[in-house]
């Protein structure tokens, strides 16, 4: 039995066991559906301009929903977001903007400010801010400035206009608070920081998802203003998959409403099926079109019209509760708690339920309640011995990682094929992206890396959210991971899904690693093993080794191609394409990712053979398998040529040309540190248990005399004989990490580096046919856009392998203990041993985000405003990747997927 700490954590319980579905709600609405690749019927993929923001506002989405700071239930049948209006920009706010992937001049990139504040992981309670400039947002200005900019310029930011200037702006803060798994409280808090009066129009609004218009389901739920208590207005929804619910709005707003229906006078110069179509409310507010609104006063659409006017300083609270408890009960009823229980909505409710007419005392009393169980959850998470910099940090981190799960539904044959009711999709799709993927149906709650410029889940990056929600929802985590192993995700031939822009890409194979350490994490949170979870993850991943192994080892010499691995630029060629000069790359860093996962595999096999003996034999393979990686490595590669330079002391990729000649591609970047990830200790205690894995493993070093190069039987402790396998020898391991913590290499004040300054003034060129390609040392955004995308892994830092990075050195240090000792930073006289440059490559990583002695966060870089302006400078942006140099953050900017991996620094190594 779990050991129940808090409520939340109570309430995590009630779920996992299924007595009430906590989770059915959430912040489950993406902020940004248009420009995806569900979204896009184009005949050759050009999502960006099939579906751009301009269209948003008037066009009904096919696969899911997008709002400003919304939740929704977990098949977003049901939708709950803001708009807004400040009475001078051209359109209603209803959803982020930012630029396209061919706008921005660094990529795709959100052009606003909002920040999620907090989150319980049921959704207990949640809160996050969005700041809305009271100036005419400048819509025009970002899209004509960074398109003028070029690659080796900085992003023109929604700051750089001007727009906020004298604190101009509306704190808009949005508040949820759950009374039961069906009654949620909604608070929203404005707040004018600037010098003058200025006036606000607030439309908290609902839909429906449009679930009707494709041909496949007609059935049209409603929505309606009925009859309910006098101090509010109500809106009674009725929805076949969820019966009755009411929509409550304190005060006496005006309420509108549409369909959600696409404009297709606006779109397509056609005619629409209704006058009454999805961008009613903008045109209404802002073009005064009266006719726009239904005024029978129902459809799927639905807002509370707010208008508020506010001096400066001046801040204004809306209520609102979405809820199954019948208001029609509170109406003549003398007594606020007779009403209220006369719902049969109530039955289950606690006296701490306010009653569906209170919206003063007792409805203020819940988020109070709520917001303090949310602290009691999370002060039995974060460590009582940090600072409360450090406290805020963590829990905001893993707040962002809560917001950003949302709801993801892509079914690929019908995306294919097209819907009876609409037209039917270019031919020429049928030979574009993710054609060979018609087995894939998803719609489910997936944890994305960011709601807006990745509203996608991506395969790797999913395996190390787990690990930090691992440590606040051990349950969700081990939920995400088995989903995409699941035969509606994992494609035949036992490839995982990347993402949806390429499904058939290839993504470093780190599902292995994160579950193990999800199952590692549970088992110390909760004090339980789940182990029917790990043979399950166990026997789908066999599938997913054995397809890596097929594919890219197809000569099976145990050397691994794999193209770019996630690591997008950070090679002299594009490695996911054919390479220019002929021939194939042997990938240091895919040859020790399937190291890796060999030693992943093992350590699950011998877990789980402590109960089940049959797994002794599968435990064999992998510990063999890996020696013979270990081996073709370091030793002879599949043409006599290993991957490790003895005169650099590195590891290299190496590029066999169609003549036969190999070289060292000489680029000291991350591809030849990730060989240290390939370790693992077996200890005779434990090998001792299993006589079968044992014999094996014995016969096995005894015919092969190689096998001492690549397993350490050097330590010994009381039971016997202890076993370090590394891909990365002892000898090896110090020229390694000489090279990594040079401070003039790859040890930056931040981190490690993804690519080593030494190529800053001696730049890798590689001269073929008449043509030169370059790899040069560059800290920030890339110059080159040769690549795709807007990532840069030349030289910036990149939180989940410098995890691994971490973690691989307690690894080795648990080995060898003090026998091994380097200089850190090399040349330094600072000799220490392994687990100490852990806690000091850890400390570099958190303090990115931390106040240093002058009270700046280095993620803020230079932007004042975030590091000394009081309504900013406690607001933490997670950024996709970081400065080599300096550390402030670069690319996505609320990527608190896996650079959420600070929280789990934080928990183990402290500040």
């Amino acid at each position: 039995m779990p050991r129940l700490q808090t409520r939340e954590d109570e309430r995590l319980e009630e779920t996992r066991t299924r007595k009430k579905y906590w989770k059915r709600w959430g912040p489950y609405l993406s902020e940004r559906q248009w420009g995806t690749v569900r979204e896009d019927y184009s005949p050759y993929g050009t999502a960006w301009e099939y579906f751009p923001h301009d269209h948003a506002r008037s066009r009904a989405y096919r696969w899911g929903e997008d709002g400003i700071g919304g939740i929704s239930d977990r098949h977003q049948m049901i939708c709950f977001g803001l708009a807004m209006w400040n009475a001078r920009d051209p359109i209603l706010k209803e959803r982020l903007f930012g630029l396209t992937g061919h706008q921005g001049n660094h990529g795709e990139d959100v052009k606003e400010y909002y920040f999620y504040l907090d989150s319980t992981p049921t959704h207990s309670y949640m809160q996050m801010l969005y700041k809305y400039p009271q100036g005419e947002f400048p819509y025009d200005a970002l899209v004509a400035e960074n398109s003028r900019r070029n690659r080796t310029q900085p992003e023109f930011e929604l700051m750089d206009t001007g727009v906020f200037t004298e604190n101009r702006y509306f704190d808009v803060f949005v508040e949820y608070a759950k009374a039961n798994v069906e009654d949620i409280l909604i608070k929203l808090i404005v707040v004018n920081r600037g010098p003058q009066t200025a006036t606000l129009h607030l439309l908290p609004s609902l839909w429906f998802r449009n679930t009707w218009s494709w041909g496949k389901d007609d059935r049209r739920p409603t929505m309606r203003k009925t009859v309910g208590p006098e101090n509010c207005r109500c809106v009674e929804v009725q929805h076949w998959q969820y019966g009755q619910r009411w929509l409550l709005c304190a005060g006496q707003p005006q309420l509108l409403f549409t369909e959600n229906e696409t404009n297709y006078e606006r779109v397509f110069g056609g005619k629409s099926p209704t006058p009454f179509v999805k961008d009613a409310f903008h045109e209404y507010l802002i073009h005064k079109n009266q006719s726009a609104i239904n005024p029978q006063q129902t459809g799927t659409k639905m807002a509370a019209y707010y208008q508020l006017t506010l001096g400066p300083g001046d801040s204004s609270t809306l209520k609102l509760r979405l809820t199954n408890i019948d208001p029609q009960s509170a109406i003549n009823n003398d007594s606020k708690k007779a009403a209220a229980n006369s719902s049969p909505a109530l039955n289950d409710h606690s006296d701490e339920v306010p009653a569906a007419t209170d919206f003063g005392a007792g409805f203020d009393h819940l988020f109070e309640l709520r917001q303090k169980e949310a602290d009691d959850f999370y002060g039995s998470r974060v460590p009582k011995d940090i600072s409360e910099d450090a406290r805020t940090v963590m829990r905001q981190s893993l707040s962002g990682m809560l917001w950003s799960k949302q709801f993801y539904h892509y079914d690929v044959l019908t995306w294919l094929t097209g819907d009876p009711g609409q037209p039917p999709p270019p031919e020429e799709r049928w030979n574009g992206r993710n054609k060979d993927w018609t087995q894939l149906y998803n719609d489910d709650i997936i944890s994305m890396p960011d709601k807006w410029e990745y509203p996608w889940y991506a395969a790797w990056d999913l395996a190390f959210h787990c690990v930090s929600l691992a440590i606040i929802d051990p349950d969700f985590a081990k939920d995400q991971l088995v989903l995409l192993l699941r035969e509606w995700y994992m494609n035949p031939n036992g490839q995982l899904p990347a993402y949806e822009w390429a499904f058939s890409d290839v993504n470093p194979p780190v599902h292995a690693w994160a579950a193990w350490r999800v199952y590692k994490i549970e088992r110390r949170v909760r004090g339980v093993a789940d182990r029917a979870f790990l043979e399950k993850v166990f026997h789908k991943l066999l599938l997913n080794f054995t397809w890596w192994v097929n594919r890219k080892d197809p000569d099976g010499s145990n050397i691994f191609q794999g193209g770019f691995l996630g690591l997008d630029n950070i090679g002299v060629f594009d490695r996911s394409a054919p390479l220019p000069t002929g021939g194939h790359l042997e990938q240091s860093d895919g040859t020790s990712w399937m190291g890796m996962y060999c030693l992943n595999m093992l350590a699950i096999a011998l877990e789980l053979a402590k109960e089940d003996r049959a797994y002794e034999d599968i435990a064999s393979k992998f510990f063999e398998h890996f020696v013979y990686i270990a081996h073709a490595m370091n030793n002879f590669g599949s043409r006599g040529k290993s991957l490790w330079d003895e005169e650099d002391g590195f590891y290299y990729d190496v590029l066999h040309l169609p003549n036969g000649d190999d070289h060292f591609l000489k680029v000291r970047s991350m591809v030849g540190l990730i060989p240290l990830f390939g370790v693992e200790t077996l200890e005779p205690e434990a090998i001792d248990k299993l006589p079968g894995f044992k014999r094996r493993m014995q016969w096995f070093i005894d015919n092969h005399p190689d096998v001492p190069d690549h397993i350490d039987m050097s330590q010994s402790s009381a039971r016997g004989t202890r076993l370090l396998l590394s891909l990365v020898s002892k000898k090896r391991l110090g020229r390694v990490l000489s090279h990594m913590l040079d401070e003039s290499e790859f040890l930056s004040p931040y981190g490690i580096r993804a690519l080593s300054r030494f190529h800053k003034n001696h730049p890798y060129e590689l001269r073929f046919n008449g043509t030169v390609s370059r790899v040069d040392y560059e800290p920030a955004e890339s110059a080159s856009g040769t690549f795709g995308g807007n990532s840069n892994w030349r030289g910036p830092i990149w939180f989940p392998v410098n995890y691994l990075l971490v973690e691989s050195l307690q690894k080795y240090h648990h080995y060898y203990g003090e026998d091994f000792k380097v200089a850190c930073p090399t040349g330094s006289n600072n000799q220490t041993d392994l687990w100490q440059v852990a806690a000091e490559i850890s400390r570099r990583l958190t303090h990115i985000f931390l106040r240093d002695d002058q009270g700046r966060r280095p993620v803020n870089g230079a932007a004042e405003v975030f590091q000394s302006d009081p309504y900013w400078r406690d607001l933490v942006l997670f950024y996709e990747f970081f400065n080599g140099d300096n550390g402030a953050g670069l690319g996505a900017n609320h990527q608190t997927g896996w650079t959420g991996l600070v929280a789990k620094m934080i928990q183990q190594s402290g500040e």
